[in-house]
Parts: C-alpha cells; sequence; structure tokens
C-alpha cells in the first residue's frame, strides 16, 4: 500500500512523517518526499488516526488523484533544485514528463487549475529562495549561483532575482536580511 502525503519538502519532513508512523505502530518499507510505502493494506481508521497525528505537525493524506500528481510535482521541482548537486542546466517540462510518465501540457494545466500558478513560476520560486539560501552562506560568487542553477548569465539570474523579491542579489547579499521563505509556503 502506499499513502501519499502533502507538504514533505526536506528530508527533516522524511523524520517527522516516520516518527508518527512508529508511534502509531506502523513500520513503512519506504518514505521518500510525498509517499510512504507500506507492506499491507491498512483499516480506515488507522488511516484517519495517521491522519490526525500527521496533521498536527502541518502534514496530510492526500486520497485524489489530482491532488497527489499535484504534490508529486511540487516534490520533483523541490528536490531538483534544492537536493541535486549537479548544474541545473535541464528543461522542466520534459523532465516532469519522463518523471511522471504525462504530457507536459496535461501537467501543466492541471497544476494551473488546482494551484493557480504555473510550474514555470513555482520552479522560479523554489530557484529563487536556493539563490537566497546560497547568497546567506556567503560560499558561491554570483556567478557560480548562476551557473549552478542554470542561468545563461548573471545578468538574467539578478534580472529575476529582482523581480521576485524587490531587491537585487548584491543588496540581499549585504544586508542579509531574513528575507527567506519556507520551502512548503511557496
Amino acid at each position: 500500500m502506499k499513502l501519499y502525503i502533502k507538504n514533505m519538502v526536506c528530508r527533516r519532513c522524511i523524520m517527522a512523517v516516520q516518527k508518527v508512523f512508529f508511534h502509531e505502530g506502523i513500520t513503512p518499507t519506504d518514505i521518500t518526499l510525498g509517499e510512504v510505502q507500506l507492506n499491507s493494506e491498512l483499516p480506515v481508521s488507522a488511516i484517519e488516526k495517521l491522519d490526525i497525528s500527521l496533521k498536527k505537525l502541518g502534514f496530510e493524506i492526500i486520497d485524489d488523484r489530482k491532488s497527489r500528481i499535484i504534490e508529486r510535482i511540487k516534490n520533483l521541482i523541490i528536490t531538483l533544485v534544492h537536493h541535486s548537486d549537479g548544474p541545473l542546466n535541464i528543461n522542466i517540462s520534459d523532465y516532469l514528463s519522463a518523471e511522471m510518465n504525462y504530457e507536459y501540457n496535461y501537467l501543466s494545466n492541471l497544476f494551473s487549475e488546482v494551484e493557480g500558478n504555473t510550474i514555470e513560476k513555482f520552479f522560479i520560486s523554489q530557484k529563487i529562495e536556493k539563490i537566497k539560501e546560497l547568497l546567506t552562506y556567503d560560499e558561491l560568487t554570483l556567478s557560480q549561483i548562476a551557473f549552478k542553477l542554470g542561468y545563461s548569465s548573471v545578468a538574467y539570474l539578478s534580472t529575476q532575482f529582482k523581480k521576485a523579491t524587490g531587491l537585487t542579489p548584491s543588496y540581499f547579499k549585504a544586508i542579509k536580511a531574513n528575507k527567506r521563505n519556507r520551502i512548503e509556503d511557496l
């Protein structure tokens, strides 16, 4: 049995969800972002109890197909932007189509219909948050950040960053303001 969990965006989320399952006496075979694999079916009462415990931590079990697809899109993008090491030179439409086995037009229309936002805007917002994180750590130059996140130039990164935040990357770095958002709030 596979359960789909909303709002899992990082490794700590996986640990928190795992703790809830163990507390309820259920041992999953695998937990990844947005998914929990179990050896056997759970009774409805156990699923409802799990959902109540998960909601206390800001998670919830997703039971409709459209919501599962949307959550999978978000998790794939979050993993790609925040948890991959190589440069982000990727066509997001090809990547999502290949990973999900759906035509990108279907995914795009569904995402826009449900979220009221496009996949591209969600992808850009994730990249902006990653830029903020990297600027805050002050370990990479702006050129290195642009390369890492797949921007064609520092100028393009700067333009997109300023459009999204109202600040230039240099100014953001200088003030080191608490301007970062939590991934799950995007």
